[in-house]
């Protein structure tokens, strides 16, 4: 765990929240069926992502993989993926290769968000 995530726990600040239910035109719906409007969505998919849980979506392709450009989902503009797609190496699934797709692709987001959220 890298400090600042530490330094969040040990305040109490950071907390795990299991994963929504489902998605809404707007937002999310979580588990206790509440809803809450969202931006965005950023997975965080590993190295070996399971991207099973999009399908509902349409965005998988017929190999299973979701067609991206510039970290955005091409099929669903709300929908972005940093770190997947073909560049992925063993350094893409650490904290430095993370953190090198999103310094990359945050630009984009954010001016999408201004645009379009």
């Amino acid at each position: 765990m890298v400090p600042p995530v530490k330094a969040a726990r040990d305040k109490g600040i950071l907390h795990s929240v299991p994963m929504f239910s489902q998605f809404t035109q707007q937002g999310v719906i979580w588990a206790d069926g509440s809803e809450e409007t969202i931006d965005a969505v950023i997975w965080c998919t590993g190295f070996e992502p399971n991207l099973d849980h999009l399908a509902p979506l349409n965005v998988l392709e017929a190999d299973g993989k979701v067609q991206v450009k510039d970290g955005q989902a091409v099929k669903e503009p709300r929908l972005w993926l940093f770190g997947y797609g073909d560049w992925a190496s063993p350094g893409s699934a650490t904290l430095i290769g993370a953190g090198r797709s999103a310094r990359e692709n945050v630009p984009t987001l954010l001016e999408f968000l201004v645009r379009d959220g």
